[in-house]
């Protein structure tokens, strides 16, 4: 039988919810790997919207939870609904709707605050023992619910000017945790806390490579699972 696995999303597109490419290379990789995957995303309001043509903001309101929707194909739950002991690991894409609408890390920085459901699930699996697999700018929810712990966003450095927000490195170390450099194409398994992480758009990136990666860290939470 396959790995029972939970999705959670952020909203629909980079600037204000999940990246788009994330969220469809783990669900191709979680199927690949034999999963059975079920999405979810908080009911909440995002805390902005962007129009991603101009790149501007947009003077409208949307719902994460019905956003969201469109990536799952409308078949998606309130992440409120899920339950850890139902599935044997989780996994969050990244995009700006993270760190907008999961938490505050995009106005606060490492003084952010996460969402009660998204802390509650985090800890859930957490103390479950149950892998928890993050990409791009998500592993600082990690790097804020679990002060120790060892998390990639790629590198502390812009080398080459393909890592443009090098320093988010430095703030989950702030946070008391360890930053680990890592490729593009890999992925970082804190096997103390079953936390596995990957850089994906954090690294200005060919889109197969960004693939790639994010499969070395699907492959990585269906080990641990």
């Amino acid at each position: 039988m396959g790995k029972r696995v939970a999705l959670v999303l952020a909203g629909c597109g980079v600037f204000d919810g999940s990246e788009i490419h994330e969220a469809s290379a783990a669900l191709v990789h979680l199927s690949r790997g034999g999963a059975e995957v079920k999405i979810f995303a908080p009911n909440i309001e995002q805390r902005d919207v962007v129009n991603h043509l101009k790149g501007s903001p947009a003077e409208e309101k949307r719902n994460v939870l019905v956003e969201s929707a469109r990536l799952a194909r409308g078949n998606i739950q309130d992440l409120a609904e899920l339950k850890a002991s139902e599935f044997d690991a989780v996994i969050f894409p990244g995009g700006f709707g993270v760190a907008k609408n999961l938490c505050s890390w995009a106005v606060d920085g490492k003084n952010c605050t996460v969402n009660e459901h998204v802390n509650s699930t985090l800890q859930a699996f957490h103390s479950a023992k149950k892998p928890i697999g993050l990409c791009c700018i998500s592993p600082v929810l990690a790097a804020k619910v679990f002060p120790g712990c060892e998390v990639t966003v790629g590198q502390d450095k812009n080398v080459d000017g393909r890592f443009p927000d090098a320093e988010t490195a430095s703030a989950i170390a702030e946070l008391g945790c360890k930053h680990i450099c890592k490729n593009v194409n890999e992925s970082h398994v804190d096997k103390a806390n079953k936390i596995v992480t990957t850089c994906a758009f954090m690294c200005k990136a060919p889109l197969h490579e960004i693939f790639d990666g994010i499969g070395t860290m699907v492959q990585e939470v269906l080990k641990l699972a």
